[in-house]
């Protein structure tokens, strides 16, 4: 079936659902969230707090260690679309709104801020991040630029070095003081320094994998990892730009979306199509866990200040929780599969709001 909230000139990727139990260590929380809120980023916040986007809704979501969710709107224009969100080194909330074409801010209290001047026209914001330098960092999915913005909001922005055709999707800090970001239709990883000069990596990476997620690796390992949703692997890059690509353990048309470095040394990343939770060690070792609920189709995923993994369930209107120790003494790797229909998830926003 088709999201009702898609479009014509949506860019759309036919999820299907998968049925199967949910491992213990793993709790699905859906009161309090919206209907069709489709949840998006996720991020830990400086309160102690887990704080999300929800795309559809129209809203920021918080949600406490033990599963109390509140919405807030106020402040928030009408059809903003708020898509990534990261905690900034203010003690705010920093959030892209994809249609919206601003930044937005909110503090732990629930107060709103947007920012639009110096952002291009359609330059549609999609990721974001806490920079090296004290700033935020944002990806222009529609602009092919990458952005800066200040605590006080002024923006800059960055297009030279960048493919015009790109696409950066998400952002992230990088253990060498630069930014890295993923190129969906690049298919490469770029590297911008505090300074805006951007380097582009594409060596090693399969033709028509579709980089989209991107974080940096635990402690000790000292590289970047993403995932790469069409070719259905995970990559890992070096600071030098050497590539190396993972795929076994990963079941076929998994499609890897968000992906963090976990508090237990490993990655952790979200299947959107298997509806999985997966984890790969820094050697590349792929353990993939139960299906979740169907029709969750998890987006992102976060680690929480309470020490343990947080994702957004895009067609569940859910936040998943993972215990990690929980997780892992429950049925190991138990995975159901059986289809049970196709699910719209958009790539990009549509130009106009649905």
């Amino acid at each position: 079936m088709q999201m009702a909230d898609s479009v014509t000139g949506c860019v759309l990727l036919s999820l299907c659902l998968l049925s199967g139990g949910v491992d213990a260590g793993i709790t699905e929380f859906q009161a309090g969230i919206t209907t069709v809120a489709r949840p998006s980023g996720i991020t830990a916040g400086p309160d102690g707090n887990v704080w999300f986007t929800e795309l559809n809704g129209n809203r920021i979501g918080r949600i406490t260690p033990q599963g109390v969710i509140t919405e807030f709107t106020t402040g928030l224009s009408v059809n903003a679309f708020p898509f990534d969100i990261a905690a900034g080194p203010d003690g705010n909330l920093w959030f892209t709104e994809q249609v919206g074409n601003r930044i937005g801010r909110i503090t732990p209290q629930g107060i709103v801020t947007e920012f639009s001047a110096g952002i291009t026209a359609g330059a549609q914001p999609y990721g974001i991040t806490a920079g090296p330098d004290g700033n935020l960092w944002f990806t222009e999915v529609g602009g092919n630029r990458i952005g800066r913005i200040t605590p006080s909001g002024v923006v800059t922005e960055f297009s030279v070095g960048i493919n015009p055709n790109g696409q950066p999707y998400t952002i992230t800090t990088g253990p060498d003081g630069n930014l890295w970001f993923a190129e969906y239709l690049g298919n490469a990883i770029g590297r911008i320094t505090p300074a805006g000069v951007v380097t582009e990596f594409t060596a090693g990476i399969t033709a028509s994998a579709g980089p989209v997620g991107i974080t940096a690796g635990p402690p000790g390992d000292g590289n970047l990892w993403f995932t790469e949703q069409v070719g259905n692997r995970i990559g890992r890059i070096t600071p030098q730009g050497i590539v190396t690509e993972f795929s076994a353990g990963i079941s076929a048309g998994g499609n890897p979306f968000g992906i963090t470095a976990g508090p237990d040394g490993n990655l952790w990343f979200v299947e959107a199509v298997g509806i999985t939770v997966a984890r790969i060690t820094p050697s590349g070792v792929v353990t993939e866990f139960s299906t979740l609920t169907a029709g969750a189709n998890p987006f992102f995923i976060a680690a929480g200040p309470d020490g343990n993994l947080w994702f957004t369930e895009f067609g569940g209107d859910r936040i998943g929780r993972i215990v990690l120790h929980a997780l892992l003494v429950s049925a190991a790797s138990r995975k159901v599969h059986g289809a049970a229909g196709t699910f719209d998830l958009p790539l990009q926003l549509p130009l106009q709001p649905p």
